[in-house]
């Protein structure tokens, strides 16, 4: 980059942050120009930016300069919201009537997530009979069905985008009572009502657009199973980056069971009788041999198939695959058939599906799930490792600029960078110009601090005087503990557990001693109506699981206090965690800490990110796990955390709660 090039940069996001009613931040400058330098260099990029930073601004204002169509990438639809409905259009009010700026932007998002009007408005033929009778025999259902549909018409009239978030509350099966995937949508050209179709104008608007926003599993369907969902684009911006490697394990990850086997046969069974055969009724035949396998099937990893559920799954293989090609041959001139094209699509996954797992290749863990009241066993498969895609088809192609709090695990970038398929090997420093082999990814990770002071803003407490672990949940001590520790902060405290039991023991032990204090357990309400409960009343504890643990931001005086119960190490029997340790021992690796440390390491350090949002909050992270100053690996967990004051006494920790609970009462 020429130093007008740096001016003009320093200059437009100075107007953007005088705009939005911030201050100039050190972090956030070097942020913007490494980033704009990646850009034009070609060169990927890793950005650590501690929470306060302001790191969105710090990569779109470089991507509005960029003379090239960027794609911004998000994990959680919290952050693409607020990136959508907050500061793009502040950002682009402030920067627009500015040189060299291109302000268009626009969402996309998979198909499914849009209303489909041909299904509101004609419904599928074959399940039509189905609905009207749900919602006769469901009532709450089928009148939330027609909400969702008038709802939608009603996105037609004022322009609306059609989108799921932005719908009525609702559960996912109702969801799928107004919508349609890619493989089921009878195609624009086709229906009557594509023009108005809110998936294909958000493509329309994404052609159309220099910025397009958009989540890490659209990404990963466009770039490494090659469907083409996003426009051609030159630079993609991973945010929440320290989620990818999830994010596009969970894109690629199949399921299959009996009942949604017999269901695609059910849908087929109307458009496929032929002379030769029933194939419909043989695809219905192969999901009672499917059925009964998965019964004689123990849960769990399953690293060689069963001979009885290796020939169940080669049956519902073969029965799909001959069903496909029972279908009639499409027809350009003909009218759309909805329910030939639904039903056709089910199929088409169904026997992709069953293909992948009775391949059961080395690339891939297989596993049974146990059933539950709610669902049935079902099967599952996933990529062992996502690396090498995510580098022979996304980074080969495209310039990767990744951002998070939580990059640099064990106080270095080469955990992540790996995960994503850099290697160490190529880093490179920042403003580098040498040349680099052929085939080489060469990247640069920079940690552009916090605005923070951890030392003085917070405290790390080790409960070392604590038993370990173990697997009966929370025992006597801890809950004393957790009492001890929430009483002195008076409330004010979000607990974040391992287990829904642990949670929910813990929240009953802290409202039979402490009934003074509200204590909510996650699963009393929904997510959004505990957190509002838990800003208004400050004498209010919050206890939950993995959905605390990222994306909950509370600041002020409302947390002081982060109770983690333990190390959140993955569970020993978790099939795809389990396969990818032991694959990393193999490989002459540690699989416990490139594995099992890691996924602690990430989780940790999102939780402690709970408790400081503010250059004015204060307060306590209190693990009461002994083994992160006693094992060997706790050294590598504690420097994932933030820069915190560090203590294993009780007192301490105790006075130091009550003289900060003491201050926020004053301020009440």
């Amino acid at each position: 980059m020429s130093g007008a090039d740096h001016e003009a940069l320093r200059a437009t996001l100075a107007a953007a942050v005088e705009a939005l009613g911030g201050s100039e931040r050190t972090g956030q400058i070097a942020m913007a120009e490494a980033v704009a330098e990646s850009m034009a260099e070609q060169r990927h990029l890793l950005v650590q930016a501690g929470t306060g930073t302001g790191k969105s601004l710090g990569y779109l204002v470089p991507a509005l300069r960029h003379d090239k169509r960027v794609v911004i990438a998000t994990a959680t639809l919290a952050l693409q919201h607020q990136l959508v409905e907050r500061d793009l259009p502040r950002l682009v009010k402030a920067v627009e009537n500015r040189a060299g700026v291109d302000t268009s932007y626009a969402v996309l998002k998979g198909r499914s997530n849009y209303a489909c009007l041909h299904r509101i408005r004609e419904g599928v033929p074959d399940e039509q009979g189905e609905l009207i009778q749900a919602e006769a025999a469901l009532g709450a259902m089928g009148k939330q069905v027609m909400k969702l549909r008038e709802w939608a018409e009603e996105q037609v009239e004022s322009g609306g985008t059609g989108e799921k978030d932005t719908a009525p509350r609702h559960t996912d099966r109702e969801w799928r009572q107004v919508s349609v995937t890619a493989r089921e949508c009878v195609g624009a050209a086709k229906c009557p009502f594509g023009e108005e179709c809110f998936a294909e104008r958000a493509r329309e608007k994404a052609h159309k657009s220099h910025l397009v926003v958009t989540n890490h599993s659209v990404l990963a369907i466009d770039a490494i199973e090659g469907v083409p969902l996003i426009p051609d684009y030159d630079v993609v911006v991973i945010d929440e980056a320290h989620e990818l490697t999830a994010r596009v394990t969970q894109a690629a990850t199949d399921e299959l069971w009996a009942s949604e086997v017999e269901r695609a046969a059910r849908r087929a069974a109307r458009h496929t009788k032929t002379d030769n055969g029933d194939p419909a009724g043989d695809l219905e035949d192969a999901a009672a041999v499917l059925r009964g396998a998965i019964g004689e099937a123990r849960p769990g990893r399953l690293e060689a198939l069963p001979d009885d559920l290796a020939d169940a799954l080669s049956l519902v293989r073969d029965a799909a695959r001959a069903l496909v090609s029972a279908f009639p041959k499409a027809d350009p001139s003909d009218e759309a058939d909805a329910g030939l094209t639904q039903a056709k699509g089910n199929v088409q996954e169904l026997f992709a599906t069953a293909d992948r797992m009775a391949a059961n290749a080395d690339s891939d863990v297989l596993w049974l799930t146990e059933g539950t009241d709610r669902l049935p066993p079902r099967l599952c498969v996933a990529p062992l490792q996502v690396w090498g895609p995510l580098r022979d088809k996304l980074l080969a192609d495209k310039t990767a600029i990744m951002t998070s709090a939580t990059l640099m695990l064990g106080g270095d970038f080469t955990t992540v960078a790996t995960s994503v398929g850099l290697k160490p090997s190529e880093r490179v420093p920042l403003g580098s110009v040498e040349e680099t082999e052929p085939d080489a990814e060469p990247w640069v990770g920079l940690d552009v601090g916090s605005p923070f002071d951890y030392g003085k803003q917070a405290i790390l407490y080790v409960a070392r005087h604590l038993p370990q672990p173990g697997r009966d949940g929370l025992g006597k001590a801890q809950l004393d503990e957790i009492t001890e520790l929430v009483d002195a902060a008076e409330g004010r405290t979000l607990g974040l557990f391992s287990s829904r039991r642990a949670a929910e023991t813990a929240a009953d032990h802290v409202r039979e001693k402490l009934p003074h204090l509200t204590t909510l357990a996650q699963g009393d309400a929904q997510l959004p109506e505990l957190a509002r409960q838990f800003v208004e009343d400050p004498h209010t504890c919050l206890f939950g699981t993995l959905g605390l643990w990222q994306g909950l931001d509370v600041p002020g005086d409302t947390c002081q206090l982060v109770i983690i119960d333990r190390i959140p190490f993955p569970r020993p029997d978790d099939p795809l965690m389990s396969a990818r340790q032991r694959a990393a021992d193999q490989a002459g690796g540690n699989g416990f800490m490139q594995v099992a440390a890691t996924h602690a390491a990430l989780l940790l350090a999102q939780g402690a990110g709970r408790l400081i949002r503010t250059h004015a909050d204060k307060g306590v992270v209190a693990v009461l796990d002994p083994r992160l100053v006693t094992a060997r690996y706790g050294s590598f967990l504690k420097a994932s955390l933030p820069p915190m004051w560090t203590t294993t006494d009780p007192a301490v920790v105790r006075k130091s709660l009550a003289r900060l609970a003491a201050s926020a009462s004053v301020a009440e």
